[in-house]
């Protein structure tokens, strides 16, 4: 089904094969396997297939305010959000409102509500994909970073999530130097690297004890 959305149309039998790593007589059952589950597909054998309808992207529907969260939530990331997020957001919106009720998706295009700063975040430098994934993947990394009056130093973290605290973008970390929980702005990286340390599976319970301690200290709360 990706290949057929991702391929120009229509696609042969042999561009899906070399795409999906089967042979030709495989690409001409699975056809009718999907269209025997409900997906619509044009053409045949020594011409090209065509999507025409996906099954497994059945059209989504919402109630108003769910639609108008959707809309706040969504733009409120493409104005915050690093680079990546930003441009994923955007993706977002524009794959909801292909895939919504005409009425549903003119309500999106025109929702009541939406989000808009005047004062963007400081602007980051690092990578902020890559640091995503190695908090996903429970992975220590190595920092240079510079405090609130530009004094370098290198850290080892163990990175359990981003937030956006206060205007700005923080890493919530384990440091290793403090041997404690630290929040450490993003904009104040200048660089990382992902070792091949793992603190898995400990992330999950980590972040909620650092979580349960910020709220219990908040307000007010120190950046490092």
């Amino acid at each position: 089904m990706q290949a057929l959305r991702d391929l120009p149309t229509p696609a042969t039998a042999q561009a899906l094969a070399l795409e999906t790593g089967v042979s030709d007589r495989t690409i001409y059952r699975d056809i009718d396997t999907l269209r025997g589950l409900g997906a619509v597909i044009d053409g045949e054998a020594g011409f090209g297939f065509t999507l025409i309808e996906d099954a497994t992207l059945p059209p989504l529907g919402f109630v108003p305010e769910e639609i108008e969260a959707l809309v706040v939530g969504l733009t409120e990331v493409t104005q915050i959000g690093d680079p990546t997020l930003a441009r994923a957001a955007k993706s977002a919106l524009t794959k909801l409102k292909s895939r919504l009720p005409a009425a549903q998706a003119h309500r999106l295009k025109h929702a009541v509500l939406t989000a808009k700063r005047f004062y963007k975040p400081p602007p980051i430098t690092i990578d902020a994909s890559a640091l995503r994934q190695a908090a996903w993947e429970e992975r220590t990394i190595a920092v240079d970073y510079a405090d609130a009056n530009g004094i370098p130093t290198a850290r080892e973290l163990d990175p359990l999530t981003i937030t956006f605290l206060d205007g700005t973008h923080c890493l919530l970390a384990f440091c290793h130097l403090r041997q404690d929980y630290r929040v450490f702005r993003l904009d104040r990286l200048r660089g990382f690297t992902v070792t091949d340390r793992s603190f898995r599976p400990r992330r999950i319970p980590m972040l909620r004890e650092f979580k349960n301690r910020l709220d219990a200290e908040a307000p007010p709360h120190s950046q490092t």
